[in-house]
């Protein structure tokens, strides 16, 4: 029987991406204007950033227990095997849940093939490693063989980002007030990256001009096999700086295939606007 993968909002893929690959999402919460929405299905990415330029804070919440619950339980009544690659640990408390509900499922079905994954990686970076697994889902690949390419992808997955404006890291407790102020004042632009599923600063760039040069100089210094992977990019609406990261990849390191999304609304609401982000792998692609 084939492998169910089920990813979750933060994984930043388009419905397209879903529908193609036969993956189902479950959307992380989006708090705006004293309302809910699901992430990706109520709410657009688009309109939390425009919210945020307008001097709104919104909030996220994690996935449900019962959500999750009801999820594995109709896998393990018709018996089809299941595996929930998750949104970092660090970064929301969803795998918690999902790996607690996971463990309830089971004691009502204790023969359902259910595996739950931490990842450790945010936005198309996490969306690249869910990918990964749906295609090897769709040529009939075990679950031991997904779980285990998964993991390889997963661990070897680089984030290098940087944001338009530390206030709104600040506001998601990300940098201190300081931190943002000094920041905003000299024009600072901070380089991050994740590290065993956290955001850790690397660098601060004074001026936008050196940025994308010096985000493309980290990418040289710890990637590999460029020419075999899918590259990702995400953007916090900002195409074309995007697009613009892209050919510049494009022509330095001779890759053809890459993916450009932008930051969707759960990542996005404390990123904020002007977002950019490259995802690759730094060793060889599986």
């Amino acid at each position: 029987m084939t492998i169910k993968i089920l990813a979750d909002s933060a994984c930043d893929l388009s419905e397209t991406h879903y529908k193609t690959y036969d993956i189902e999402m479950t959307p992380l919460t989006v708090h705006l204007n004293d309302q809910e929405y699901k992430d990706g299905i109520d709410i657009k990415p688009k309109e939390v950033y425009d919210a945020m330029r307008e001097g709104k804070s919104p909030k996220t919440s994690q996935v449900s227990p019962q959500t999750f619950k009801t999820i594995f339980t109709s896998y393990a009544e018709t018996n089809q095997p299941l595996v929930y690659l998750a949104f970092s640990s660090e970064l929301s408390g969803t795998y918690q849940t999902a790996k607690m509900m996971e463990q309830e499922v089971k004691e009502t079905y204790p023969e359902a093939e259910l595996h739950v994954i931490d990842t450790k990686c945010a936005s198309i970076g996490y969306g690249l490693v869910i990918l990964r697994a749906a295609q090897l889902a769709k040529d009939g690949a075990s679950s031991e063989e997904i779980i285990e390419t998964a993991a390889y992808h997963a661990n070897h997955m680089e984030h290098i980002f940087t944001v338009d404006d530390l206030e709104y890291l600040y506001r998601g407790g990300r940098v201190s007030k300081t931190a943002a102020f000094v920041g905003s004042f000299l024009k600072i632009k901070p380089i991050l990256h994740v590290a065993d599923g956290k955001l850790v600063p690397l660098e601060k760039i004074r001026g936008s001009k050196k940025l994308l040069n010096r985000m493309l100089e980290i990418m040289e210094a710890r990637g590999t096999d460029f020419s075999n992977q899918t590259i990702g990019i995400s953007h916090g609406d900002d195409l074309e700086k995007a697009e613009k990261m892209a050919a510049i990849i494009k022509e330095k390191f001779g890759t053809d295939d890459i993916l450009i999304e932008m930051v969707g609304s759960t990542i996005g609401a404390h990123a904020g606007p002007g977002t950019l982000a490259i995802f690759f792998l730094n060793d060889d692609y599986k």
